[in-house]
């Protein structure tokens, strides 16, 4: 059972407001997880960063009424299966909306403000370093990252789709999800500077697709074994091209997104083992990299409709 903050408000916190830090925002020294964890008086379900520093966590947490201090990294959140009223005091400004499927709530990185929540919330949250905004705006050709916007419950469909394609590859480290993770912060810095900024990024339509031999050097890397480095970052790296301009031209190249490519590759594989082969389900999953027989299932079952077993006997 999940625990929850229940704590009457004291006359010192009934008057203490927000307040942004005198450093720069992205300084501030709390990381989002632990000031998180503080506030909402219980731990994360489930919680997993990346190599680029940015973290994904879901949380189900009771009532809260505290100031959330502030934060390194900018906290970006959509719910789950969640109707709740939100009140966040900002200086003397007070801000209301509420926690629902298709909603948002940001937490600029460097702000403080005081939150009141009268019940359960069921939450995904992304911890966004600023330094991804950064780099994501300066690969983009964009003039820079303004500063982002506070939002309470608000409502963006698209941005919270996007946050909550994360809940199914939340567990692990298998190659496949990790690589889905990481696209998944490129996307959500990408369409965060396009609306959730005091200045809105806009991009240019993709133009051109990888060279030939940029194609071929990262379907290799793709295709091959799991001991090679298959992130984001290194496919990029090969192609010399940013993370951004990457992925938007491998997809112009493939109709499919890195990710997407691996997860249809994968499928293959395991397709014409499970046919062809008596190798039993588990040494199928940790051929195809995959950290456990559940993982390759749950992936597997996912993309099919079946277990791996009720493919096999169907298949033959």
């Amino acid at each position: 059972m999940d625990e929850t903050i229940l704590r009457v408000p004291s006359p010192e916190d009934l008057f203490r407001t927000s307040r942004r830090t005198e450093e720069q925002p992205w300084t501030a020294s709390r990381p989002p997880a632990g000031e998180m964890a503080r506030v909402l008086g219980t731990t994360p379900r489930r919680i997993v960063t990346e190599i680029s520093g940015s973290s994904i966590a879901h949380w189900k947490h009771g009532e809260l009424h505290d100031v959330v201090e502030p934060m390194k990294d900018h906290v970006i959140m959509t719910y789950i299966d969640t109707m709740q009223r939100l009140e966040r005091r900002t200086g003397k400004t007070l801000a209301s909306g509420t926690a629902r499927p298709g909603a948002v709530t940001i937490i600029p990185s460097g702000t403080s403000s005081r939150w009141d929540i009268g019940g359960a919330v069921n939450v995904l949250q992304l911890y966004l370093p600023h330094a991804v905004l950064e780099r994501v705006a300066a690969e983009a050709d964009t003039a820079g990252s303004a500063p982002l916007l506070e939002r309470t419950g608000h409502l963006d469909p698209t941005t919270s789709r996007l946050l909550m394609s994360a809940v199914d590859v939340l567990d692990g480290s298998e190659a496949l999800d990790a690589l889905f993770r990481q696209q998944l912060a490129e996307l959500l810095a990408a369409r965060i500077l396009s609306v959730h900024t005091g200045s809105p990024a806009s991009y240019q339509p993709a133009s051109g697709g990888l060279s030939p031999t940029a194609l071929r050097r990262a379907i290799e890397r793709l295709r091959s074994d799991s001991d090679t480095d298959l992130s984001l970052g290194a496919l990029a790296a090969d192609a010399h091209l940013s993370r951004f301009h990457f992925c938007r031209a491998f997809k112009q190249s493939t109709g499919l997104s890195p990710h997407a490519w691996l997860r249809q590759h994968r499928l293959a594989q395991a397709s014409t083992l499970l046919r062809d082969t008596d190798e039993p389900v588990v040494s199928i999953a940790v051929a195809l990299g995959y950290g456990s027989q559940s993982a390759f299932g749950a992936a597997f079952r996912r993309l099919t409709g079946e277990t791996p077993s009720e493919w096999r006997r169907r298949a033959r």
